[in-house]
């Protein structure tokens, strides 16, 4: 039973930096691949940023150059840098697993969610 909790949320003007961590506990994600989602208000829940275990990324093209995602196996830590932040980029930012899987685009090929951080930029 594993569980994540993702953390570094916040009210940011436009331009500014934010940086979230997800982190796990219950068991280890090491070789799962990892990767940060979000849902803005009435909007359907969309991909961002996946890592594989050994540390691949793929990024949603809006979010390409300006977010960056990264892990620490070892600590059982998945996080997003997230620059040149856009009001269109609030959302409520949720990570989730994908046991010994690859990087996925669709929420549904997930296996564990943590409960969300909301990120609010401000025009």
């Amino acid at each position: 039973q594993g569980q994540l909790v993702e953390s570094g949320g916040g009210l940011v003007q436009a331009g500014g930096s934010l940086r979230l961590t997800c982190a796990g506990s219950g068991r280890d994600f090491a070789r799962d691949a990892m990767a940060w989602f979000r849902q803005g208000q009435g909007k359907q829940r969309e991909f961002v940023a996946g890592i594989t275990y050994i540390g691949g990324t793929y990024y949603a093209d809006i979010v390409k150059g300006r977010f960056t995602i990264s892990r620490d196996s070892a600590k059982n830590m998945v996080y997003l840098q997230m620059d040149s932040l856009k009001p269109e980029d609030t959302a409520a930012y949720y990570c989730a697993a994908i046991r010994d899987g690859h990087i996925a685009t669709a929420a549904i090929a997930y296996d564990y969610w943590g409960p969300g951080t909301q990120v609010t930029v401000s025009s």
